[in-house]
């Protein structure tokens, strides 16, 4: 791996598709396995070598520039290109490579918003191979309805797009997973201002016969868009299925403990389960297959299922959480029961003996 390459991160969108807990966060902030997506992405950057990073920021930047820094706590080179107004996905990585990083040789572009553990090494030398001016990684999926369709030749080289097909109508199961590897002459056909890969860039070097490449990938990938892939893809992180770090002393198969805690012996897991660092458990506690953040208070006699609990959460005796998603900073009363696929975004507040039905989502700051 060439140590001077560099690599862009796209961290500049909003995460639609994961509110109500994108309004108080942005996408890249959103933790799996205890870690924001963001740092998972650059940990895979500096497995393959890669220490100068960009990152473009638009929404919430002072929660990734506070949490980052300069990226010397991670081991890496990190700035940052702010965008006023979104500049879309190509508009964004010129600015970066032109203006921030001065680019002049090949580099590596990674949406923050994915979890992925993509063999980099094998990915460049694919497009050196084939000469590409652009090689796009690409993921099988099941479902293409919510992704960009590839379509290739028998030697890999895209032929065409389909945005967002129906399934009846894809003519591929390869989707763009938004892992580029990139010739700086490419920079040249990207105009100042808005521009957008998907819809404008590759559409033109298809009609234009230039050598895109399609990579298509064997290892792990989800865009962790919407709840039930944010919630499988930290399952995915907790049983192996995709290699990332998981903080922690691994204590069984799949349990992870955070230091300076304080857990009753009572208290059982089963399945696969995270504990943060300073967390309490109390008095006869059932956790199973999930996630529970720093600083949490989980209180005497309370059951957690298939959940991810972001940090400083505080569940008072006898609550009850069945896969659900529940942000930082929230406080949910005595015996309260929260029914499957509920979102509690940050700061809200549940009082006692209430029942949270299925499929609610709370806004940040809510009192229920």
């Amino acid at each position: 791996m060439d140590k001077k390459m560099k690599a862009l991160i796209m961290a500049a969108g909003y995460g639609t598709r994961l509110e109500p807990l994108t309004l108080a966060v942005p996408k890249p902030m959103i933790p799996i396995a205890n870690l924001p997506t963001m740092q998972h992405n650059i940990e895979l950057l500096k497995r393959y070598g890669f220490r100068d990073i960009v990152a473009n920021v638009h929404y919430y930047p002072e929660q990734i520039e506070n949490y980052f820094g300069d990226g010397f706590d991670f081991g890496v080179n990190l700035s940052y290109s702010y965008e006023k107004e979104l500049l879309g996905t190509a508009g964004g990585v010129r600015r970066m490579a032109v203006d921030i990083a001065e680019i002049a040789e090949t580099f590596l572009v990674l949406s923050s918003d994915a979890l992925t553990d993509l063999n980099l090494k094998r990915l460049l030398a694919f497009h050196k191979k084939k000469k590409a001016l652009i090689t796009i990684a690409l993921a099988e999926v099941s479902d293409v309805s919510q992704f960009g369709v590839v379509i290739t030749d028998d030697d890999g080289k895209i032929t065409g797009f389909q945005e967002k097909p129906k399934a009846e109508d894809a003519k591929s199961k390869m989707v763009n997973a938004g892992v580029y590897v990139i010739e700086p002459e490419l920079l040249k056909m990207i105009p100042e201002g808005f521009y957008d890969f998907g819809k404008e860039l590759f559409p033109k070097l298809v009609s234009q016969k230039v050598p895109i490449y399609g990579y298509p990938m064997v290892e792990y990938w989800s865009d962790v868009g919407g709840l039930t892939k944010y919630i499988q893809s930290s399952y995915d992180a907790m049983k192996g299925v995709v290699q990332v770090r998981i903080p922690g002393r691994r204590v069984s198969k799949s349990t992870w403990i955070g230091s300076r805690e304080k857990i009753d012996k009572s208290a059982r897991f089963e399945g696969a389960v995270i504990i943060g660092d300073r967390c309490r458990i109390g008095k006869n506690v059932y956790i199973k297959d999930s996630v529970i953040g720093d600083k949490c208070v989980i209180e005497d006699g309370s059951i957690i299922l298939g959940s991810v609990l972001w940090s400083d959460v505080v569940a008072e005796n006898g609550v009850e959480i069945n896969q659900s998603v529940i942000g930082n900073w929230c406080h949910i009363g005595e015996k309260t029961k929260i029914l499957p696929e509920t979102i509690i975004s940050n700061r809200s507040i549940i009082r006692k003996q209430s029942e949270v039905p299925p499929k609610t989502h709370l806004q940040p700051n809510s009192i229920v």
